[in-house]
C-alpha cells in the first residue's frame, strides 16, 4: 500500500503541488499612508486599498490576484525580513511625499538592507511609482539603484482629458508579460532607465522604458512607472479597444508564475 502511495505522489505533476499552495501578495501600507475626511469627517486610509471598490482603490488588480491562486495580505509597518516572512510577492505603491503626508515614511539604508535580504532569497518586489509631482522618487530611487533602475523625472505619455485617450496608449500584443492584453492606458507615467541586472519589460512608442523587470539572487523585481492597476482605469470606463482590465490579470499571473518558480 505504502508503495502505490509512492508511485502516486511521482506521477502527479509538481505544478499541482504549486497550485495548490497560495502566493502571499503583501501590500505595503507603510510608505504610502494617505489618509482623507470622509462624508461623516472622520479621517481614514485611502488610496490603493485591497478593500477600496471605488475608483482609488485595488481591488480589481487584488480579485486578479486572487484568481491567480494568491492570498492577499497588508503590511503597515517598516519591511523587515521577519516582517516579510511567508510572503511571496510584495508590492510598494507611490510612497508618499509630504504634500501627501504630515510625516511621510521614506525608504531607507535600513529598509533597503531588509528588502534586498528578502528578494535576494526569492522574493518577488513589485515597484510602482508615478510622476515626480505625485511621489517620492529620490528614496525610492535608492532602492530601485539596487536593481540596475532608476525612475526619472519625466512626463511619459501625458494625457489632458478623456478626449486624448490614444495619448496614453501602449501596444503589448506579442508581450511575454502580457499573454492576453494587446493595448493598454497608462497616464501620465514616469520613464525608467535600466542596467543590469535590470532589462526592459515593457516600452512606449517613444522608445522609453516604462516597465522594468530584474532578476537578483532567486527573486525577480517588476517595476512600473505608474500605479497604473489601479481601479480607474481597470473597471470598464475605458474606450473598449483599451484592455486594462486583461493586464491586470496578465501582470497577476505574471508575478505568481514568479513566485512559484521560486518555490
Amino acid at each position: 500500500m505504502r508503495f502505490k502511495f509512492y508511485v502516486l505522489t511521482l506521477l502527479i505533476s509538481p505544478a499541482f503541488y504549486l497550485s495548490a499552495v497560495a502566493q502571499k501578495v503583501t501590500l505595503d501600507y507603510y510608505f504610502n499612508h494617505e489618509v482623507h475626511k470622509n462624508a461623516a469627517g472622520k479621517t481614514e486610509r485611502y488610496h490603493y486599498l485591497w478593500k477600496d471598490k471605488t475608483n482609488t482603490g485595488f481591488s480589481i488588480f487584488g480579485d486578479a490576484l486572487k484568481k491567480a491562486g494568491a492570498q492577499l495580505d497588508t503590511l503597515d509597518k517598516a519591511p523587515t525580513v521577519n516582517n516579510l516572512k511567508g510572503t511571496a510577492i510584495y508590492i510598494i505603491v507611490d510612497p508618499d511625499t509630504k504634500k501627501e503626508s504630515a510625516n511621510p515614511n521614506y525608504i531607507e539604508l535600513k529598509d533597503i538592507i531588509e528588502i534586498t535580504k528578502w528578494v535576494k532569497s526569492g522574493g518577488i518586489l513589485v515597484m510602482m511609482a508615478n510622476d515626480s509631482a505625485n511621489v517620492e522618487l529620490p528614496h525610492f530611487n535608492n532602492l530601485a539603484a539596487k536593481f540596475g533602475m532608476h525612475f526619472n523625472d519625466d512626463l511619459q505619455n501625458h494625457v489632458i482629458n478623456d478626449e486624448h485617450f490614444e495619448d496614453g496608449a501602449i501596444i503589448t500584443a506579442g508581450n511575454p508579460i502580457f499573454k492576453t492584453a494587446r493595448k493598454i492606458f497608462m497616464k501620465d507615467v514616469c520613464s525608467i532607465g535600466v542596467k543590469s541586472p535590470a532589462k526592459a519589460g515593457l516600452k512606449n512608442s517613444n522608445g522609453a522604458v516604462i516597465i522594468a523587470v530584474a532578476r537578483y539572487g532567486k527573486g525577480a523585481i517588476f517595476a512600473v512607472g505608474d500605479p497604473w492597476l489601479y481601479n480607474e482605469y481597470t473597471n470598464g470606463r475605458l474606450p473598449a479597444d483599451f484592455e486594462n482590465d486583461k493586464a491586470a490579470n496578465d501582470v497577476a499571473g505574471w508575478l505568481v508564475n514568479q513566485a512559484q518558480k521560486n518555490n
